[in-house]
């Protein structure tokens, strides 16, 4: 039976993608959208490349969570951090079915949110209710889904095989995570101008991405000991993709490591369908564009011990849109497939 959602958010990056997947999704019935800023207006007045000539063209609704209740399954969130966990209450007491693209629920501790994000935090009793929604790793999801940061994505898809097998010394995790512009989102900024990304490489938000919090704490409940890891973030003159490039020193007393940590790779993921595993082939950026992807590629270095591991997402779908539709293919038991891109754009 398909199932009816609203949209809080579509003018996005993530929720102009978002909208596509699931306008196209088989097991989704109507869309209503809902806005703070444009309501009223038509969505041809603010993405006019997402209605074709002689189709329906949605309104922007305020937003009304009775009427989301009474009308929609489901509501997804692609609003700006800060706004969902102003007004998302209502949905959660109900305990109505949420996926929330923000970050207003990845963060268990809203003292840690409030470090990071530099806004007030959600209710400490409702972030008792979200569930972080990595997708591979959570199948067992409460009604509100706290999708993944984009860059987090990556991170820990690189690095669970190592961490969840104590295959490494967790003290020395150092990740260099480089994203297209479109991470950087819409709205206009000196550091994602075009006469500043093209032709150049920007370091940016070094040590206090707020992605790090939400790394270090699914890093701690899959291993206790860890402290912290160096995570630094650079802006690349692409479009789209993240490549996270990792680097660990193996745990001491790991014999034969390059065959141990292969191995972890392939137990970890091998009935993943979104993960494909490239060995010590190196993924790139296309290799992962345009899909719901995550390519994962890893080379040990017996002079140094040190293990490097290479993630590729697209941030737009794995890093935020897809994985969204994933977790809704998953809440609702679907095939967690449907409705999504697998194979990447080459060209």
């Amino acid at each position: 039976m398909n199932k009816n959602v609203a949209l809080i958010g579509v003018s996005g990056y993530a929720g102009t993608i978002l909208y596509q997947l699931l306008k196209d999704h088989p097991k989704v019935g109507t869309i209503t959208l809902y806005g703070h800023r444009d309501v009223g207006k038509h969505l041809s007045e603010i993405q006019p490349d997402l209605v074709q000539y002689g189709q329906v063209d949605p309104v922007i609704n305020q937003f009304d969570p009775k009427k989301i209740m009474k009308e929609a399954d489901a509501a997804f969130f692609s609003s700006s951090a800060g706004v969902t966990n102003q007004i998302a209450g209502t949905l959660i007491e109900a305990d109505f079915p949420v996926i929330d693209l923000s970050g207003d629920y990845r963060l268990s501790d809203p003292k840690s949110y409030e470090k990071w994000y530099k806004k007030p935090a959600a209710k400490a009793d409702d972030l008792k209710k979200a569930t972080y929604g990595l997708c591979e790793f959570h199948p067992k999801l409460s009604r509100y889904i706290a999708n993944p940061g984009c860059y987090a994505t990556a991170a820990l898809l690189g690095l669970a095989p190592v961490v969840l097998n104590n295959l490494i010394d967790l003290d020395s995790i150092i990740v260099d995570a480089k994203s297209g512009v479109s991470g950087a989102g819409k709205k206009l900024a000196p550091v994602s101008a075009f006469v500043t990304v093209n032709e150049n490489l920007t370091v940016y938000k070094a040590n206090r991405h707020q992605h790090i919090p939400e790394i270090v704490q699914e890093l701690k409940n899959w291993n206790p000991q860890l402290r912290s890891i160096q995570f630094t973030t650079t802006l690349l003159p692409i479009t789209r993709g993240i490549m996270a490039t990792i680097y660990a020193h193996v745990a001491k007393g790991i014999q034969d490591p390059e065959k141990i940590i292969s191995q972890a790779f392939i137990d970890t993921y091998e009935d993943k369908p979104f993960i494909k595993l490239y060995g010590s082939n190196l993924p790139s950026i296309k290799d992962a564009a345009y899909s719901n992807l995550d390519t994962i590629g890893w080379q040990y270095n017996p002079v140094t011990g040190v293990i490097l591991i290479v993630s590729v997402i697209d941030n737009l779908l794995k890093g935020a849109a897809g994985q969204a539709v994933q977790n809704f293919n998953m809440m609702f038991g679907f095939n967690e497939t449907i409705g999504l891109p697998i194979v990447p754009v080459m060209v």
